[in-house]
């Protein structure tokens, strides 16, 4: 199947096996909505191997163009989700759709649904020490077997211990709260391990949870404007990322459509 010839996005009846991902910008991305993901997920664990997921954005996507470590993580994973609103624009643009933006914390929220619903074991990994502990009770209220959880500051001779916690705790889901990259090296180094069904990187998603960082109304997460939500809290930090980072996937996606147009150029 060409790049241009997208698959249907997958009912909750389809299998992910089925479902090829869709390429924007050199990153294969699931064309998937919230619900889907979920079932693909669920999918994932029943196959009883480890798995990574992993959500992308523009300033990931554009990371990967200059990492081709990250690149060939991103690869090498069993689900990738858009989470970004610029990710499923610049698809639609390309001529991939994808159903709808599916954020780290949207999905991690709806697999604790279903983590209480089937009784998956789900170990809690990132943040500060006092955010996670409040994550693992806030999931625990919900009907969560919380089997484990640890904060995201350990040293490098630490990591092994950290491994061998998750995998002591045979966890049928994984959820990972550190900044990008960190997350997703930590996760293709040791996801054999780690032994957990799927990994889940979620990013800040605990801080939300746990009270430290409020989201953007729902209206402006549905018009695509979180990111301005975002940089309007941590103007300092998110600046030069947002200007820098949205800059460059723009013309990311401008040379992309150029060469689809234009293939023998």
């Amino acid at each position: 199947m060409g790049p241009d010839n997208v698959p249907a996005p997958m009912d909750r009846s389809a299998r992910l096996s089925e479902t090829l991902p869709v390429p924007v910008c050199g990153v294969p991305v699931h064309a998937l909505t919230l619900a889907e993901s979920v079932a693909a997920a669920e999918e994932l664990i029943a196959e009883g191997r480890p798995h990574q997921h992993m959500s992308v954005n523009a300033a990931k996507i554009v990371r990967a163009r200059r990492d081709p470590g990250l690149a060939s993580i991103i690869r090498s994973c069993s689900l990738v989700n858009a989470d970004g609103q610029a990710v499923v624009w610049a698809g639609r643009m390309l001529g991939r759709t994808l159903p709808e933006r599916v954020t780290g914390i949207d999905l991690m929220l709806a697999l604790w649904e279903s983590a209480a619903r089937r009784h998956y074991r789900v170990f809690l990994l990132g943040a500060e020490p006092d955010v996670v502990r409040k994550v693992a009770a806030v999931a625990t209220s919900r009907g969560v077997d919380v089997v484990g959880h640890r904060d995201g500051y350990w040293r490098e001779e630490e990591e092994p211990d950290v491994v061998a916690a998750v995998r002591a705790a045979r966890p049928d889901l994984l959820f990972l709260a550190v900044p990008t990259p960190r997350k997703e090296y930590f996760l293709a180094r040791h996801l054999a391990a780690l032994n957990c069904g799927l990994a889940v990187g979620v990013g800040g998603s605990f801080d939300v949870v746990a009270g430290l960082r409020a989201r953007a109304p729902r209206w402006m997460r549905r018009a695509g404007l979180e990111w301005f939500f975002r940089l309007l809290q941590e103007p300092r930090r998110l600046f030069t990322r947002y200007l820098v980072g949205n800059t460059a996937f723009v013309l990311l996606v401008l040379r992309d459509a150029v060469a689809r147009r234009n293939p023998r150029g």
